[in-house]
């Protein structure tokens, strides 16, 4: 583990070595809840074929609370810092929900370093109603009504209408339950601060559009981040496919590791994605000019 400075912010990272890798190092930017240590099943199907570097930004796991006028530029910052620290000069990105943000962020001020880019459950904007539901969350979490806030926040996380339908979808959101009512007191100031972070500021700025070949995809019954917003956040980057995982949701990352992981490292390797079961079509959206390697089929 590596313990790293950013501003005035700690923050950690934690980089595991492959036995054999194939590809560049797996830069893994989670989600709202998520830290360097619980990437679980996916990190070590990951780690058959590369090395694998999770990190607690500012704001997450073991970084300080992170107040909400910082936006996505100063994560990137940050995590470009901690990069460099370690000696990773290139690498893949793999970001998941709340860090798709960062990822892409990333992408666009250091493109250098970026070698291919794979987005889980993402979008360009926050739409009218997920602000309203959101704040609410937020007035449930000062209210300290925390089963409420629980129920209200998995409903974002877990499609209830299509439970039946994702894989370990029960299990799943019991876990998540688990976790919401598990929060310290610590970890309320930091998801207060980072869900204002994504109601204050424009996380994502598509004028200037990633130009190495990325992957956007999600579950195919996801309804926070659905299917068409994935699409259209794939459609703001130049060299870009789309594909929508059967019988999961936003949480794929739980529901499907081991489908993920192969997604994933094919995409990043340069191979071809057709004919994988899961995968409910493959689309290509935008053809950048330097996408040699990339899926076919």
């Amino acid at each position: 583990m590596s313990r790293h400075e950013w501003q005035g912010f700690h923050c950690e990272s934690r980089l595991v070595r492959s036995v054999a890798p194939r590809i560049a190092p797996m830069v893994l930017i989670g989600g709202a809840f998520q830290t360097k240590e619980s990437w679980g099943r996916l990190e070590r199907e990951f780690l058959a074929h590369g090395d694998v570097f999770t990190v607690d930004l500012p704001g997450w796991g073991a970084g300080n609370v992170l107040p909400d006028r910082y936006g996505a530029d100063f994560l990137a910052d940050a995590l470009g810092h901690m990069l460099d620290e370690v000696g990773l000069a290139s690498a893949n990105l793999v970001g998941g929900s709340y860090g798709t943000a960062i990822a892409y962020r990333l992408a666009q001020r250091q493109p250098e370093r970026v070698e291919r880019m794979v987005l889980v459950g993402t979008m360009t904007s926050i739409p009218a109603h997920a602000r309203i539901a959101m704040r609410r969350t937020l007035d449930l979490l000062d209210e300290r009504r925390m089963t409420e806030f629980s129920e209200a926040t998995v409903r974002f996380l877990v499609n209830d209408d299509r439970i039946a339908c994702v894989t370990a979808g029960t299990r799943v959101r019991r876990f998540l339950l688990r976790r919401m009512l598990s929060l310290s007191d610590e970890d309320i100031e930091k998801h207060r601060a980072n869900t204002m972070r994504l109601l204050r500021h424009e996380m994502l700025d598509p004028s200037r559009p990633p130009a190495m070949p990325v992957l956007v995809t999600t579950g195919e019954h996801d309804t926070f981040t659905t299917p068409d917003l994935c699409r259209d956040l794939a459609a703001t980057c130049a060299d870009s496919w789309f594909t929508q995982v059967a019988d999961a949701d936003h949480m794929l990352p739980l529901e499907r590791p081991v489908e993920l992981a192969e997604l994933t490292t094919r995409f990043l390797a340069g191979e071809s994605l057709a004919g994988l079961a899961y995968c409910r079509g493959l689309e290509r959206i935008s053809r950048g000019g330097g996408s040699a390697g990339g899926p076919r089929g």
